[in-house]
């Protein structure tokens, strides 16, 4: 079946953008009341015949708009047929089926167009990370302008906790910054300012400690940055361009839709026009061949085709909904069942997408809750992120308060805190923070971050009167379902599953132990992610991405199938991506897989009866071998077959 994919009505958007929805609806609501006036009361005829032609309009006021738009180009397709059809039963008599028929197409039409504004809006929304205004440092003093105006060199200045306005290198500052909408990283990353600027390399090649990217979020420090790229060619920018070049490409299903239309639709046209002048040849009058013609054209008008799909689809998307899945169409359903690949994003995907406190390791004889004491008055004094989860579940797993035994906590960029603690010094950072702070580290100490930081934990250490006393891991953690569903996912046929993260390749392939999956790919930028997705299209042919992320819709939109976690995901994401998890519970995926096998199963056997039906009909009606009530008879069969058959979809479980 073919619902013509052109642009929105704009011009027809009478009651808003669902304005065909409702006509839809109309069409089905004046459909049911001439029906029952018809059958159940001693009303006039033309009370119902009068209900009857009002569906006809609602039903049939979009679809003539799509086949006279075709005609005009010199193209007959199948809204052009059901058109043909409708007017065909109507002169004959059979109204109802024709407003069935036009109820039936053009609800799959509306919903078909529904979701045709899914591209652009990916593209506002991506365009809505980069901030419209940046303050730009010129002679000494501070201006705001345009980003657009923004030229390479430009020095700009980015206040605390504000969007960074530009691809470029810190010149001036230090500070924690936010690159989960580029990066998709669960930590904010430490960034520092270079030393000189002189004979700097290709962008690409800058240590990304330097480095600041448009749309990324400033912590608690002015930076100064040199602008590197212009707002044309910043990351968003090619984020942008990514999703309209992976938008714009036709499915297969469209294009196998054409090639069946190119055929069908004229040589029932011309079969159809050609038994009308039967009479010269065969021995009957003019009236006996029309009747026939029409009852062929009733006969070859594919409406259990029509709806063979759409219904199935419908039944697909409405059982998805009720586990609280949105699916994006007919495409999305169809092409999931045959997935054997999924990639997923880590963050917020298979993670929690946020740090939590995993180790408090006591040493030189100081004592678990000493050490937690310790480290939650000094933590709750700084104002970086991962400080700040630190001393959340401090007080969480410990039951322990701020007993405000901390002073003059100072950030060490890159490195850590330190601060006084009952009169006495303390350090908590990395082993740099310890070198420069005179502070030794033994073999086992650095054994045990060694081995805490290759399974994917953040280690920090704790120094106090010069002595280190305690090591601290923190680590973005598994969901607690992620697991089960993997295994559930290799139960049901999925052969691969492979983790897309930004984060570092040890975290990656510690998630990825524990959680079970096929395998990892850690340090990716989204560029990375594409190419990896490229690859593995081209190894297995179909892929699903599963991601959250801004940073993830280019590798979401260029996958077969897009997954968005949805109350996690980004506005982009969720826009790109063709399922949404909205209740964000990844356990439902496997549900969804089954869901798709199973409506891909019911939309062939749908498509063999129809197509059936036709091919047995249109023979025996060019016959003359049965009239036009039989012909309505097979066609109201073969759809109620067709429906029903679609509605099981309603009661799929997962087995």
């Amino acid at each position: 079946m073919k619902h013509t994919k052109s642009e929105p009505h704009d011009h027809n958007q009478i009651l808003g953008k669902k304005t065909e929805l409702y006509f839809a609806i109309f069409c089905g609501v004046f459909l049911l009341a001439g029906f029952l006036i018809e059958k159940l009361t001693d009303y006039n005829q033309w009370f119902a015949l009068s209900s009857y032609i009002t569906a006809y309009f609602f039903g049939g006021y979009f679809i003539s708009i799509e086949a006279y738009k075709k005609i005009k180009k010199g193209g007959f397709d199948i809204d052009f047929l059901m058109i043909a059809a409708a007017v065909g039963a109507a002169y004959i008599g059979s109204w109802a089926e024709g407003a069935l028929l036009l109820f039936l197409f053009s609800l799959g039409h509306a919903l078909e167009h529904y979701a045709m504004n899914k591209a652009k809006k990916s593209i506002e929304a991506l365009n809505s990370l980069s901030p419209k205004i940046a303050i730009v440092k010129r002679h000494g003093r501070l201006e705001e302008i345009s980003i657009d105006d923004l030229k390479i060199n430009d020095i700009i200045v980015v206040k605390p906790h504000t969007k960074i306005a530009a691809d470029g290198i810190i010149i001036s500052g230090s500070s924690s910054v936010n690159q989960a909408p580029i990066t998709g990283e669960s930590m904010p990353v430490d960034k520092t300012f270079i030393e000189t600027t002189d004979n700097l390399p290709a962008f690409d090649s800058l240590d990304k400690k330097h480095v600041v990217f448009t749309g990324t979020i400033n912590g608690d420090h002015v930076l100064e940055v040199l602008v590197l790229k212009l707002s044309k060619d910043s990351t968003v920018s090619r984020l942008i361009k990514m999703v309209k070049d992976v938008e714009t490409q036709k499915s297969p299903t469209q294009r196998l839709t054409k090639k069946f239309e190119k055929w069908y639709v004229p040589i029932v046209i011309l079969v159809v026009f050609l038994l009308c002048f039967a009479y010269l040849i065969v021995d009957e009058n003019f009236d006996t061949s029309l009747y026939r013609a029409i009852t062929v054209l009733v006969a070859a008008s594919p409406c259990a085709l029509a709806i063979s799909t759409p219904s199935a689809v419908l039944s697909g998307i409405a059982r998805a909904a009720q586990k609280g899945v949105l699916i994006k169409g007919g495409k999305a359903l169809e092409d999931l069942g045959g997935i054997s690949t999924i990639a997923f994003d880590k963050t917020g995907t298979l993670t929690e997408g946020k740090p939590k406190l995993t180790h408090v390791i006591p040493l030189h004889d100081l004592s678990e809750i000493a050490l937690s004491q310790l480290v939650l008055d000094v933590e709750s004094l700084s104002n970086h992120p991962l400080a700040k989860a630190i001393s959340t579940d401090i007080k969480i797993q410990y039951n322990l308060e701020v007993q405000n035994k901390a002073s003059n906590v100072n950030a060490i960029q890159g490195k850590g805190i330190s601060a006084i603690y009952s009169g006495n010094e303390v350090f908590i950072g990395n082993l740099k923070l310890m070198e420069d702070s005179g502070i030794k580290t033994d073999r086992e100490v650095k054994s045990s971050i060694v081995n805490l930081s290759e399974n994917g934990h953040t280690v920090m250490i704790v120094a106090y009167q010069n002595v280190i006393v305690g090591l601290i891991g923190v680590m973005d953690i598994p969901r607690k379902t992620a697991a089960a569903t993997l295994i559930k996912l290799k139960q049901i046929g999925i052969k691969h599953m492979i983790m897309l993260t930004g984060d570092h390749q040890n975290v990656g392939n510690a998630i990825a132990r524990q959680i079970g999956l096929t395998d990892a790919r850690g340090d990716l930028l989204p560029e990375d992610k594409v190419s990896a997705v490229r690859e593995l299209i081209e190894r297995d042919k179909k892929i699903a991405m599963v991601g959250d992320g801004v940073n993830d819709a280019p590798a979401m939109a260029l996958s077969t199938v897009s997954i968005a976690m949805g109350a996690a995901g980004s506005d982009v994401a969720l826009e790109t991506a063709d399922v949404a998890l909205m209740s964000d519970k990844i356990e439902n995926l496997p549900f969804v897989i089954g869901l798709s096998r199973e409506s891909k199963r019911i939309i062939k056997q749908n498509i063999m009866i129809s197509l059936g039906v036709v091919f047995l009909l249109v023979p025996v009606t060019i016959l003359g071998l049965t009239n036009i009530g039989l012909a309505v008879a097979f066609h109201e069969g073969s759809t109620i077959v067709v429906v029903l058959n679609a509605l099981r979809l309603l009661r799929y479980k997962m087995d």
